[in-house]
């Protein structure tokens, strides 16, 4: 089978997947034991845990940043995690601003994004979940 061919028929493999492997990225949380919060003014507590699947390889860092949907303008913050392997970030490792929404049920996008050694940005993922 002459190269072209070859080329031409595994190019379309190859390149499904790569994007498959990018989309395989995902993360999960819990809100675990949160006190419940309703005041509107949230206080600075420590991260839930997260279950990873898909983290690109190369990854060495991942930052987590957290956004009320409802109020996508305040500042909840997030941290920036050492990435060693493995499915899971430990509960506490880093701090942010609490959901606290004070008119009721709101929905929360933690979005986490996984970066190479040299500070690349390689995928990222997101969770949504109601508080309270």
């Amino acid at each position: 089978m002459n190269l072209k061919i070859l080329r031409a028929l595994l190019l379309p493999v190859a390149m499904a997947a790569s994007s498959a492997s990018a989309a395989d990225f995902s993360i999960g949380f819990d809100w675990g034991n949160l006190k419940t919060c309703t005041s509107g003014n949230p206080s600075t507590v420590p991260s839930p845990g997260f279950r990873l699947r898909g983290v690109p390889a190369g990854t060495v860092a991942i930052q987590f940043t957290m956004t009320d949907l409802a109020v996508p303008n305040y500042p909840h913050g997030g941290g920036k995690v050492a990435y060693r392997g493995g499915s899971a970030i430990a509960a506490g490792a880093f701090t942010y601003r609490s959901p606290c929404p004070p008119n009721g049920r709101h929905t929360y996008r933690w979005k986490a994004t996984a970066f190479d050694a040299a500070g690349k940005k390689l995928d990222e993922a997101e969770a949504r979940k109601p508080y309270p």
